[in-house]
């Protein structure tokens, strides 16, 4: 997700009038932990297709991609 769109959410959350504090502080953190697991996934995605392409195959199987 392009980091423009992350920050429209995060201020979706923040300016949101239905959500109580903790939730948008809880919801902005979860927001951060997707990113960065978002990163990391794709940082061993691309590492496991420099081993072997069959890891696309796999990961389809999956459902992760």
């Amino acid at each position: 997700m392009p980091k423009e769109r992350i920050e429209e959410i995060k201020t979706a959350i923040v300016t949101s009038d239905i959500l109580s504090e903790d939730e948008k502080s809880q919801s902005i953190q979860h927001l951060e932990e997707w990113v960065v697991e978002d990163k990391a996934f794709g940082m061993i995605y691309h590492q496991l297709l420099e081993v072997n392409d069959i890891f696309k195959e796999i990961f389809k199987e999956l459902g992760v991609i």
